[in-house]
């Protein structure tokens, strides 16, 4: 469970890190707070750390259920293609918007099969009468 919490924790340093790169945005970009227009540039950025945030929703409760039915290696492994793609996805966009969509589907895969297998394990436990 520690390489999962690991991962977790990465994931998370990642969103900061992007949360770093919108307040740069904001300064390099002249879009004084609290406004999330004003500049495509910068609203890139800001898409990046709102879509990531909305990810995150899923992923992190979906990696904890997953991790208790199939295992933390496979767990942790599934995380670290959601990172690889998070990271495509922020590369891609802030160069332009229509360069987002590998990363989008690099790091929804990971997202859809953590919580797919999170649910089915949970199903599998309780029919077996457990």
């Amino acid at each position: 469970m520690s390489l999962v919490y690991l991962v977790i924790a990465l994931i998370l340093v990642e969103y900061m890190l992007f949360g770093w790169q919108v307040s740069r945005a904001r300064v390099r970009y002249q879009v004084p707070a609290p406004a999330t227009t004003g500049n495509e540039v910068f609203e890139r950025y800001f898409r990046v750390q709102a879509n990531t945030l909305e990810q995150l929703i899923v992923v992190l409760p979906a990696m904890l259920i997953f991790c208790r039915y199939w295992g933390a290696p496979l767990t942790a492994l599934l995380g670290l293609l959601f990172i690889v793609g998070r990271a495509m996805y922020f590369f891609g966009y802030t160069q332009a918007a229509a360069r987002r969509h590998a990363g989008s589907v690099v790091s929804s895969i990971p997202t859809v099969i953590l919580l797919v297998g999170a649910i089915i394990g949970p199903v599998r436990a309780l029919i077996a009468g457990g």
